[in-house]
């Protein structure tokens, strides 16, 4: 099982520094991850639409409506971290803020969400975030350039890794199942006419 700790104590690791037991114990180390870890997941989070994070919804009108340009407006879920997707891609919306207005009174979404729980994380991502950490605070426990380089240059080829795994893992070819990522060599040839 996978925890917030053994994430953080890969990333002190990848530093040669001690490891932590809590992020609450009281040791610079700890403090730094503690810190830094949920602004390091949530920036990775929001950088790529990762499988493992990505949900679906559909969304509950608000009572109050926009005071111009839209009819309704609708509340982004507490963990959306990046809207993807929004269903009826034929209409205008616009995301202002944690809110979407839109002239349709539904809005069904795809999202990365904010996920706690590393066990629910893919193992190249958990790997990431500890490489993304351990750059992130590299120079703070090491107090070295060269490491804080090295660190850096470690988490860019882990994400590169991440990124192209992910991105390759299954490929949604039904356009009704609300988002396309190939278009059919005869979709393509008939909408010219």
């Amino acid at each position: 099982m996978a925890s917030v700790v053994d994430i953080c104590n890969g990333a002190l690791n990848q530093l040669g520094a001690s490891t932590i037991l809590t992020l609450t114990e009281d040791s610079k180390n700890a403090r730094l991850c503690n810190a830094r870890y949920t602004q390091v997941r949530d920036s990775l989070f929001r950088s790529h639409p990762w499988n493992c994070l990505i949900k679906r919804v559909e969304l509950a009108r608000d009572t109050e409506t926009p005071s111009w340009g839209f009819s309704y407006q609708f509340t982004l879920p507490a963990d959306c971290l990046r809207v993807l997707t929004i269903l009826n891609y034929d209409y205008d919306y616009k995301i202002e803020g944690r809110k979407i207005v839109a002239n349709h009174d539904t809005v069904k979404i795809q999202y990365v969400a904010r996920i706690a729980d590393p066990n629910q994380y893919d193992e190249l991502l958990r790997e990431t975030i500890s490489a993304a950490l351990a750059a992130d605070i590299a120079y703070a426990v090491t107090s070295s350039n060269p490491v804080a380089s090295n660190m850096y240059n470690l988490f860019q080829d882990k994400l590169k890794e991440a990124r192209f795994v992910d991105a390759t893992e299954g490929q949604n070819t039904n356009p009704d199942n609300g988002q396309s990522d190939v278009v059919g060599a005869s979709s393509f040839i008939n909408a010219r006419y």
